[in-house]
């Protein structure tokens, strides 16, 4: 299975889960910068990382390169989603980020996969919660880190 994990990072913690969920996975790490529309294209699973930053916004390199998501074609497609966010100090936008990707890769006809229980998390409200879950793995890397590496294992064993 061919494997490309694309993100968008300033301060570096979701490069770091990045490299983490590629190295598990035996995928690629492609910050959403450098990365080509073959790069959502060409993989049989399309994995999408991004922080949330302000009141629920995307990380500001994945809103300058949108239009590389935007234009590829997803129809069918395979996609999982990770989100790195604070709940601690935005508990009622926490990882909505992911939310407003997987919103962009639905509407493009992609099938989402790897959704997560919203348990062991504490926050008010997320763009990235449907049906009492999130559609991707959530990890909080200011206040939970010490999870991080048992809920990637268990996120990617899902996903294979």
């Amino acid at each position: 299975m061919s494997v490309n994990v694309i993100f968008g990072s300033d301060g570096g913690n979701t490069k770091a889960v990045a490299s983490r969920i590629a190295k598990h996975i035996q995928g690629r790490a492609i910050d959403i910068k450098a990365a080509s529309v073959a790069d959502f294209e060409s993989p049989s699973l399309l994995i999408l990382g991004s922080p949330t930053y302000g009141a629920g916004d995307l990380q500001t390199d994945w809103e300058a390169h949108l239009d590389k998501l935007t234009t590829a074609k997803l129809v069918g497609k395979k996609v999982a989603l990770f989100g790195t966010g604070d709940q601690v100090s935005y508990p009622d936008c926490f990882v909505d980020a992911m939310g407003v990707l997987y919103d962009l890769v639905v509407g493009q006809g992609a099938s989402v996969v790897g959704f997560t229980e919203t348990a062991g998390y504490d926050f008010t409200g997320s763009r990235a919660e449907r049906d009492g879950q999130f559609v991707g793995l959530a990890l909080d890397q200011d206040s939970q880190s010490s999870k991080t590496e048992k809920r990637i294992k268990e996120w990617v064993s899902q996903l294979i």
